[in-house]
């Protein structure tokens, strides 16, 4: 058994992934991204795509995910922020970027600037959009802007009484603006059982008879104007509320969209089906034997009984660990087996328990691979998994891994 020696030998340095010098890294499988966005445009058909690539696309970098899903076949992209679309244009994408929420007014021109579409909720928010369009917009065509309405989420957007007022505002002769998009968002789709989602599709229903027309049943593809309602789970569990398109968030990255999605007959197939984007992984630092009664990481909050092989991975709560995975019972893979963590993470490393030193339940030395989340052998560890056992969703597990972690972009399946 080879114990640490701190030293890094050629084999080990071919084998390196990432940044030089960093045994830490994320693999992004543009393949597995581009496979999620093209089954769910099979699920929603003849519904749209388009894809929800906020916050880094959801921690596994917003370029590379944009560009796969727009080769799965999505039509447009969404983002949180006017930065964040700004980045996708200086990346080269040029389909249609939504901007979901109201931005600050003096952020205006960078959106109308780049070819973004705003989304406006109050008539400030109108104005500084129209004031924007007469400082740098295209003088030979009006902006299309979308509309939220609040149907019940109560966190952003205009109240359903006060629809027809501000639309009546985009639409005004001289504001340079148009009636692009209606939409809104569910506040339980991930438990379809819940009462709120009827009332909320039920509301929009309402509002989009009266202002869209044509567009109350469904999907038309003949009209400039689009409604939408559907994040991933409601695409899975409520038909009608796909409309014009859904808006595919976590589902795209492979991720699960709650617990109810695999038990639900009508979407059991798709979500089965689905294939995790993001691996975490990273290379063994450190191999040592540590003493009957021992303690290891801070607070010597984890002892061990008899001698045991304990082994160090340079990763951390900074990268995205949780510092309480350890309580949690958190495990890695690493030979193609599970092995516990051993001691609270710390910010830079966390160390796992290789069994008995006398005979450790998994061979170890320094360089070996470790994965965090992902598949190693016939063993798998994924998102839904630490959000279990951390009473949270994989939704925070995913983003949670820090910029400071390489993506490295792969491929599932070969080119021919």
């Amino acid at each position: 058994m080879a114990l640490a020696t701190g030293v890094q030998t050629p084999a080990l340095a071919a084998a390196g992934r990432g940044r030089p010098g960093r045994w830490a890294w994320a693999e992004i499988d543009s393949d597995a991204l581009r496979h999620n966005v093209a089954l769910t445009a099979a699920l929603v058909a003849p519904s749209g795509v388009w894809a929800v690539v906020k916050a880094d696309g959801y921690g596994h970098g917003a370029l590379v995910a944009a560009h796969a899903a727009i080769a799965g076949g999505a039509t447009g992209l969404c983002v949180a922020l006017v930065q964040e679309g700004v980045e996708l244009r200086r990346g080269g994408v040029e389909a249609p970027i939504l901007v979901l929420s109201p931005q600050p007014a003096e952020q205006a021109d960078e959106m109308i600037a780049h070819r973004l579409t705003p989304t406006v909720t109050t008539p400030a928010g109108v104005a500084a959009i129209a004031a924007a369009v007469r400082r740098t917009g295209p003088a030979e065509r009006r902006v299309g802007v979308h509309i939220k309405v609040d149907t019940g989420m109560h966190r952003v957007g205009v109240r359903p009484g006060e629809v027809g007022d501000l639309i009546a505002l985009v639409e005004a002769p001289g504001s340079g603006l148009r009636l692009a998009g209606l939409f809104t968002h569910l506040a339980a789709a991930d438990a379809p059982e819940h009462p709120a989602n009827a009332a909320q599709l039920d509301a929009f229903d309402l509002l989009v008879s009266r202002h869209a027309g044509g567009l109350a049943t469904g999907h038309d593809e003949r009209s400039e104007m689009v409604v939408h309602a559907a994040n991933s789970a409601a695409a899975a569990f409520f038909p009608r509320a796909r409309r014009s398109f859904v808006r595919l968030g976590i589902a795209m990255y492979g991720v699960t969209p709650g617990p109810a999605v695999v038990g639900w007959e009508a979407a059991r197939e798709w979500a089965v089906a689905l294939r995790p984007v993001l691996s975490l992984r990273a290379r063994v630092s450190h191999v040592q034997v540590v003493a009957d009664g021992g303690g290891v990481s801070y607070g010597h909050q984890y002892r061990v009984s008899s001698d045991r092989l304990i082994a160090t991975v340079p990763i951390g709560y900074a990268d995205g660990v949780p510092r309480r995975l350890f309580h949690a019972g958190g495990e890695v893979l690493l030979g193609g087996r599970r092995l516990p963590i051993a001691g609270v993470v710390t910010m830079d490393q966390l160390m796992l328990d290789c069994g008995p030193a006398s005979a450790p339940d998994v061979a170890v030395s320094i360089g070996d691979e470790v994965v965090l989340l992902g598949r190693q052998g016939d063993e798998e560890i994924r998102a839904e998994e630490w959000a279990e056992r951390l009473g949270t969703i994989a939704y925070e597990i995913v983003c949670g891994i820090s910029r400071r972690v390489p993506r490295i972009v792969t491929r599932s399946t070969p080119s021919a």
